[in-house]
């Protein structure tokens, strides 16, 4: 279940990537009709400024603020879904063993194949591990995190401020700031690499190459956006499951 939420997670960043391009992004307002635009790209627009009027009209740093916040808000459920990994990780090899066990024949005897499920079951219920907990916490974070997206896309008012050396409205001239997101995400996925199989691996070398090219062409506000995002999600992962793998080791050893 974790390859199938790594891959929808992929295509879905693909998905939003691919459509910032093609459909024409018409600016978010209140009136704004449709159920996604009314509910949930309009609310991150108006928090995002909300939040640039109690920094001075600085959209720079209400970006960082408001990707702060929804990360903090979303922690509760990326816990979960990590907590679930770790869990469906500690059951790798019994459940290696169960599948040499059916191997033979068992794709072409649906016998076979519901005799290996039902072992899974129970090896699942016998150690309290439910396989969907770190799909279902996924899919709740999609929808804010691309209403986030859209909304710094649909912010009419981003695109003409300033931050630091570039227009939030433009590409960075320098590419500075797309090589940044783009190393802080290989280096974020590199950190949980050991949780991914050799053939899901490689998505650590697509991602920041995406981001990379993304940014050079897309507003400097989204770069922003990863930057920051990446960086909170870099602290995450060394507090929560970096430091947990350490100490496991520990205990391991002694």
């Amino acid at each position: 279940m974790k390859k199938v939420g790594i891959v929808l997670l992929l295509l879905s960043f693909i998905l939003v990537l691919t459509s910032c391009g093609a459909v024409e992004q018409v600016p978010i307002t209140a009136e704004t009709e449709g159920v996604w635009n009314h509910f949930f790209i309009y609310p991150m627009s108006w928090l995002i400024i909300y939040v640039a009027e109690l920094f001075n009209e600085s959209y720079g740093l209400s970006i960082v603020f408001v990707t702060i916040l929804v990360r903090l808000v979303l922690l509760p459920l990326m816990l979960k879904q990590q907590k679930s990994s770790r869990a469906m990780q500690a059951l790798r090899p019994e459940m290696e063993e169960l599948q040499k066990k059916h191997k033979k024949g068992s794709k072409q005897d649906p016998k076979k194949q519901q005799e290996m499920q039902k072992e899974l079951f129970a090896l699942y219920q016998k150690n309290g591990v439910n396989p969907m907990a770190g799909c279902l916490p996924l899919f709740v974070q999609l929808p804010v995190m691309m209403a986030f997206y859209f909304a710094i896309m649909r912010t009419e008012q981003i695109a003409h401020h300033t931050f630091l050396w570039f227009d939030l409205g433009s590409p960075d001239p320098l590419y500075l700031l797309p090589v940044i997101a783009g190393m802080t995400t290989f280096l974020q996925v590199k950190m949980t690499s050991a949780q991914l199989n050799d053939q899901m691996k490689i998505v650590m070398f697509i991602m920041p190459v995406m981001i990379i090219v993304a940014g050079i062409t897309l507003p400097s506000a989204l770069s922003l956006y990863w930057v920051v995002g990446n960086l909170f999600m870099i602290s995450q992962t060394y507090l929560t499951v970096t430091r947990f793998e350490q100490q496991a080791a520990q205990v391991s050893k002694t």
